[in-house]
């Protein structure tokens, strides 16, 4: 493809997903500029560094399905590799598994620095027990025979129904994009037949009767906004993710691996912008006169920015909300499908409040771990009054992470820097941040000190910020503040969730966490390469650079 033919695209956000995606639309031969509201990149994923030394990830930790980001950093000008295997053979198998060392494929480890780690997560009981959940079966097995001998033959039975998940779910059907009801009906059958549609509580309730357990293996979805009293079963498969891949964190941190994608960006030739935020999304008919009703033919020309001006592309890509984008930069008259009417009738992920604080070492060793899930007293109650009742309960539970636990470069000498998250309700709640954020901080900091799982915190202290749903709902301009996207619910499954390619406007599209298939670092890049599948089908990219492959070959773990 040469200069004068090629297509231009604008994405708005540089979070994680928009970089993968700007990434592959280099490799696909557009010429790409990301716009970015904020000063720096990553949107979710900014990385803040303070005056006195500690550097905080203020967003996703947990990284995993290192191979999607060796796909990426592998990404050749006019080479897309659309068309080689999702999953090739070489990262499948029971050896699959970075246990030790760098995990990060060849492309990877040129950009940045991946380790694993384990355990995956300390997962703590409110009785002060835990479960070190490191994706081994006999450490998993003993570990159950410890805490709760009666399940170790219902671990067994999940094990084999949540693989075939696994399997038919993610490995066979995580590239589907639902963009029309009969690409859906096609799977019901199968996800039927496998106990799929059930909530993943239920689901796991079958095979365990001790509350530990059915918490130790339903978790997991809070890391991408969804209640384990709601979600559809669909994701049990978490667990062999996480136990086919493992987990990684990126040295540096999370920022890290963003610098790192903003570095291959650049280097493919895309452009990216930071003080940009984007006021409207341009659409007019087919023949580019203003639209005046959702009925005839939209098309996306480009945007206009907070400052007035405009910026024409054949291309507009939403990073952002997904509900403010309809909402607020695309005009009523112009959307039919995502209209007021049914996006604010879209139940909305919950929200967080997140502490990140430094504190001084004391000599003594923490009996924490990198990742640590911190459980309340209540389970299914606390999730109902946080995304039912959407109250703040009497009691809470919270993900604590330790970066510097592995990697000490994050806070001053003899020093650790850490947040936690508290899952909260968003800001449909009309809770009053500016009193219950200080209040909520209060109690987590007694409750990490009072039950020692940081001893003497309030005296060790030396750093200590946080932010609430009106961080997500302002600078990160998330409807209602969620944190999330939409709720992954069965409802806003597959065809029902917001797809990639707008269904009201022709050539936009959408991705990231609001997009199909759904939230956390894995779906959002595996959301990206969805897009580019359906912007190279829509623009006709020739077979030679839609699926082209670099001079040294596709990428490898």
């Amino acid at each position: 493809m040469t200069a004068t033919q090629r297509k231009t695209a604008v994405i708005i956000g540089s979070g994680i997903g928009g970089l993968s995606l700007g990434i592959r639309l280099q490799a696909l031969g557009f010429d790409t500029t990301i716009l970015e509201r904020l000063d720096q990149p990553g949107g979710r994923a900014y990385q803040k560094r303070t005056p006195d030394g500690y550097v905080f990830d203020m967003g996703p930790t947990v990284i995993t399905v290192p191979h999607f980001i060796e796909e990426l950093f592998a990404q050749e000008r006019d080479r897309a590799m659309l068309g080689e295997p999702d999953y090739p053979p070489h990262v499948l198998g029971d050896d699959a598994r970075v246990r030790e060392g760098e995990s990060g494929g060849p492309r990877t480890r040129e950009y940045v620095t991946l380790v694993p780690i384990l355990p995956f997560y300390r997962i703590w009981f409110d009785d002060g027990t835990y479960f070190d959940y490191d994706g081994d079966p006999a450490s998993t097995r003993r570990q159950i025979g410890e805490l709760a001998p009666d399940d170790l033959a219902g671990y067994e039975r999940f094990h084999a129904d949540a693989r075939a998940i696994f399997e038919r779910g993610f490995l066979e059907l995580g590239y589907t994009h639902f963009g029309d009801v009969a690409s859906m009906l096609r799977v019901v059958p199968d996800l039927m037949r496998l106990d799929a549609v059930r909530t993943l509580f239920g689901f796991t309730s079958k095979y365990f009767t001790s509350p530990k357990m059915r918490q130790v293996f339903s978790f997991e979805t809070l890391l991408v906004g969804g209640n384990p009293l709601s979600v559809p079963a669909i994701y049990a498969m978490i667990h062999f993710v996480e136990k086919t891949w493992g987990i990684h964190y990126a040295m540096g941190g999370t920022g890290a691996l963003v610098r790192a994608f903003v570095r291959k960006f650049v280097e493919l030739g895309g452009h990216i912008e930071y003080g940009r935020g984007v006021d409207e999304i341009l659409v007019t008919d087919d023949r580019g006169q203003a639209v005046r009703h959702p009925l005839g033919k939209r098309v996306a020309r480009g945007v206009r920015l907070e400052n007035g001006e405009e910026r024409h592309a054949d291309i507009v890509v939403s990073n952002g909300d997904w509900a403010n984008t309809y909402l607020k930069r695309i005009p009523a008259a112009a959307r039919l499908v995502n209209s007021d009417l049914r996006v604010k009738a879209a139940r909305q992920s919950m929200s967080l409040l997140v502490i990140y604080f430094g504190f001084r070492k004391d000599g003594s060793d923490l009996n924490l771990r990198h990742h640590n899930i911190i459980l309340g007293p209540r389970y299914e109650q606390l999730l109902t009054e946080i995304f039912g009742k959407k109250v703040l309960g009497k009691d809470f539970s919270q993900y604590l992470h330790v970066p510097t636990l592995t990697d000490p470069t994050l806070a001053p000498e003899g020093h650790h820097a850490a947040y936690t998250l508290v899952p909260v309700p968003h800001n449909a709640s009309g809770l009053d941040w500016a009193v219950r954020g200080p209040e909520l901080v209060e109690r987590v900091y007694d409750f990490l000190e009072q039950r020692g799982y940081i001893p003497n915190l309030r005296a060790r202290l030396t750093h200590s910020e946080f932010i609430t749903p009106d961080y997500f709902q302002g600078t990160l301009d998330s409807y209602l503040g969620n944190a999330f996207g939409p709720e992954p619910v069965l409802i806003q499954s597959a065809f029902f969730r917001p797809h990639n390619r707008s269904e009201d406007v022709r050539n936009l599209y959408m991705v990231g966490a609001g997009a199909q298939p759904g939230g956390g670092t894995p779906s959002v890049m595996m959301s990206a390469k969805m897009t580019a599948r359906l912007i190279a089908e829509d623009f006709g990219i020739h077979a030679s650079v839609r699926d082209g492959v670099p001079d040294g070959g596709a990428a490898a773990d």
